[in-house]
């Protein structure tokens, strides 16, 4: 048999302990501290972009437009994180990260981010579908408070749901794709397992996730530092939750 053939179908997980995402987010911080000239540089990307695209979903404000410019930016921001996951892979493995590095990556996984766009952008189509129906089946009357509160308790399960499964499938899909040789598939597969087999551990870790989120676009410009430390965490995440020793490391990437 082949050595592709024995590997398992999905990348092995190891069970983590509660205190796990604030070792992350610590690892996250120090290489922030050790690459701050790169950190700023993806920062002010990261800033930049967003702010386009808010500013042009309000200035258009037609579905048709909006889904095209939404599609675009699911597809950069993989690249933009993936960027991001070599720095921390440069300074694991010794080496002084650089842009021209970044970029080496990021063509390298061109292909595989551009089906894991594809999915994200399915997942974003049926969400706003999902949205449609529930306006069509729970009509709400002026005035009606109790169907009011029906209306927005079954929006936010319906919306948990797809944020959930999003989550899961990309917590770790992405780094891992930009350190070992793995389809897309497989990466998506073996985060979504990770997640179920901590699910405490995940849980605290999206959690976190969005609460910097949320600070960072409150902040605008705190984008561009919430951005690349939650990318390096996310990094040391992978590292700390799969075990891809089966298989081949990418050029460059640290075991």
């Amino acid at each position: 048999m082949t050595e592709e053939a024995q590997r398992p179908f999905v990348v092995p997980c190891r069970p983590l302990q509660l205190s796990a995402p604030w070792r992350w987010l610590a690892a996250g911080w120090r290489d922030v501290r050790r690459a701050p000239r790169l950190t700023a540089v993806f920062g002010a990307v990261i800033v930049l972009v967003s702010a386009a695209v808010s500013a042009l979903a309000w200035e258009l404000g037609r579905f048709a437009l909006l889904a095209l410019l939404l599609s675009g930016f699911v597809y950069v921001a993989p690249l933009i994180g993936v960027g991001l996951y070599s720095v921390s892979c440069a300074l694991i493995a010794g080496r002084e990260p650089r842009l021209r590095d970044s970029f080496t990556v990021a063509r390298r996984v061109m292909g595989q981010a551009g089906i894991f766009a594809l999915m994200q952008l399915v997942i974003i189509l049926i969400w706003s579908r999902a949205g449609m129906m529930l306006t069509a089946f729970v009509p709400v009357d002026p005035g009606d408070h109790r169907a009011l509160l029906e209306y927005l308790a079954i929006g936010s399960l319906i919306g948990a749901a797809f944020a959930a499964f999003t989550f899961a499938v990309s917590v770790v899909s992405l780094p891992l794709i930009a350190q070992r040789d793995v389809d897309m598939v497989t990466a998506c597969v073996s985060s979504f397992n990770a997640v179920l087999r901590n699910k405490p551990v995940m849980l605290l870790w999206g959690a976190i996730i969005v609460v910097l989120t949320v600070i960072g676009f409150a902040t605008v410009v705190g984008l561009g530092l919430v951005m690349p430390w939650l990318a390096y965490a996310t990094y040391h995440a992978y590292r700390d939750t799969l075990d891809a020793s089966d298989w081949p490391l990418q050029e460059g990437a640290a075991g």
